[in-house]
């Protein structure tokens, strides 16, 4: 158990956390909600002091004011308490519905509002004593006794010893009229509870963010954990490239298909292999319909020779259209005129063959702009001396 603790060295992921909620775990300080409650009703009753005063002698001068009737008749006892305890609810259901909502602020305001049934699901798994035993002994549930034992002396000593300042103050009351004895009662009780705030107000200091280390911890995950879930979420490793695989065999299989349908194949002799297609019918500017590197550009060669398709060497032009085209897509705008170049000289030079015109001369030089060339380009070179490695 303490090497799975050990090992946990990584922080909960998205994935984790979300299901951490949908469970009912979320970071919660109690402290917090006791300050905000008590902070809340004490601020309340300060505010509503002069207006509670008289609802409070009203009532009870209700209370004790009685006739014949109620007296002598059940039933007018009965409406009369009805009346008196209706006053006495709606007198404090403002307080009541304050602590309500400081309750609830104190809950969401450290871990966030969290809307979920799981926690009061049956489960009777909770049922065994053992299970029971061992979270009652958890590290957590221990460091929250000790917390609530301390914050229970602390506000009880600091209660003992306001109270025993203030016994005087209390024995001088009795000799006070009621109207006199009130105010000076509530202006002891409000100092009292100011100090016990001030105190909850420290303890909540220390609670909040002790809530979120606890509950970031106790979430934290093994890296067999992580990548566990990385595969679950990326699906498994093996699986993919297996799948990359076949898709890349098969898009292979598909180019060489198209390789026997073209007008002519680009070559750098032993590296690049670019199969070219034009239709002024049906095409605005010539098509690749294959192209590959190494291995695949000998198997482009060889299905073009099979077919008879013209095989030119044009190292740069060759390397530029590999570079920066894409199959079944129109080479670039920059590369017209060098591809418009070999695609005439094919031409010529069939024409030459079937007896209609004169053999063409060499290939000239083709006008390939030298930034399209992906030997000057530093980053390009890297990825394929990576690739030739990997392939080796």
């Amino acid at each position: 158990m303490a090497s799975d603790s050990q090992d946990k060295t990584l922080p909960a992921s998205p994935r984790k956390l979300a299901k951490a909620r949908e469970d009912g775990q979320v970071a919660r300080s109690r402290d917090l909600g006791h300050l905000l409650v008590v902070a809340g009703g004490g601020a309340l009753l300060v505010a509503l002091a002069p207006q509670a005063l008289g609802w409070m002698r009203d009532l009870l001068a209700s209370g004790l004011r009685f006739n014949a009737d109620v007296l002598t008749s059940t039933k007018s006892m009965g409406e009369h308490l009805s009346a008196l305890s209706l006053r006495w609810m709606l007198s404090v259901l403002p307080l009541g519905a304050v602590i309500a909502l400081a309750a609830v602020l104190g809950s969401v305001a450290v871990g966030g509002w969290n809307w979920t049934w799981k926690p009061i699901m049956p489960n009777f798994g909770k049922l065994n004593p053992l299970t029971g035993v061992m979270r009652l002994l958890s590290k957590q549930q221990v460091i929250e006794a000790f917390k609530a034992s301390g914050l229970a002396l602390v506000l009880g000593g600091i209660a003992t010893l306001y109270l025993k300042s203030h016994v005087d103050d209390f024995n001088s009351m009795l000799g006070m009229a009621v109207p006199t004895a009130l105010p000076h009662m509530g202006n002891i009780i409000l100092n009292g509870l100011l100090l016990l705030i001030l105190v909850l107000a420290v303890f909540a200091a220390v609670d909040a963010p002790l809530q979120r280390f606890m509950m970031a911890k106790q979430l934290r995950m093994s890296p067999a954990e992580a990548k566990q879930e990385h595969k679950e979420n990326e699906g498994n490793g093996e699986i993919k490239a297996k799948l990359k695989s076949r898709m890349r065999a098969m898009a292979n299989k598909r180019m060489l298909s198209a390789v026997p349908t073209a007008d002519l194949v680009v070559m750098n002799p032993t590296h690049y292999a670019v199969a070219l297609k034009y239709d002024e019918n049906s095409m605005g500017a010539p098509r690749v319909v294959a192209k590959g590197a190494d291995l695949m550009a000998m198997r482009i060669r060889d299905a073009a020779n099979g077919a008879e398709v013209p095989v030119l060497q044009a190292p740069v032009l060759a390397r530029a259209l590999y570079a920066h085209s894409e199959v079944d897509r129109e080479v670039p705008a920059a590369l017209f005129a060098a591809v418009a170049q070999v695609l005439a000289y094919v031409y010529q030079l069939r024409a030459a063959l079937a007896g209609q015109g004169k053999a063409p001369a060499a290939l000239p030089a083709l006008n390939v702009p030298s930034e399209l060339d992906p030997h000057n380009d530093p980053k390009f070179m890297a990825q394929r001396m990576s690739q030739m490695s990997a392939a080796e």
